[in-house]
């Protein structure tokens, strides 16, 4: 049974830190390209970055680059969301999702559409205060 666990949420200030951690077991963890999505109330489900299977290719939705950065360690089947400079804008729950894929870089839309992904976490809620 595959399982993807994320940790890590909380309540911080605007300007702070969090970092989410998504633990996977029951699946070749190696072999998944790996995605954090995010989902505020009232909204729909929206991608926010994703890491290929080797951690060398991630690619990040504008609203977060240069502020967030996301990385895996395959050895401990875990994959991070860094988030820093973290604004009221970015509360929401963020789920950790696992694809197959289909190449080496994540820049393709494939890895932005929801659809793509096999496998879903329940999701961390993380609420930014002004």
């Amino acid at each position: 049974q595959v399982q993807l666990v994320e940790s890590g949420g909380g309540l911080v200030q605007a300007g702070g830190s969090l970092r989410l951690s998504c633990a996977a077991s029951g699946l070749t963890f190696s072999t998944y390209a790996m995605g954090w999505f995010r989902q505020a109330p009232g909204k729909e489900r929206e991608f926010v970055s994703a890491v290929n299977w080797r951690g060398t290719s991630t690619y990040f939705v504008d609203s977060v680059k240069g502020r967030f950065t996301i990385s895996r360690d395959n050895a401990k089947n875990t994959v991070y969301l860094q988030m820093n400079s973290l604004r009221p804008e970015d509360t929401a729950v963020y789920y950790c999702a696992a694809t197959a894929g289909r190449g080496i870089t994540v820049s393709d839309p494939y890895y932005r559409n929801p659809s793509s992904y096999i496998y879903w976490g329940q999701g961390t809620q993380v609420t930014v205060s002004s």
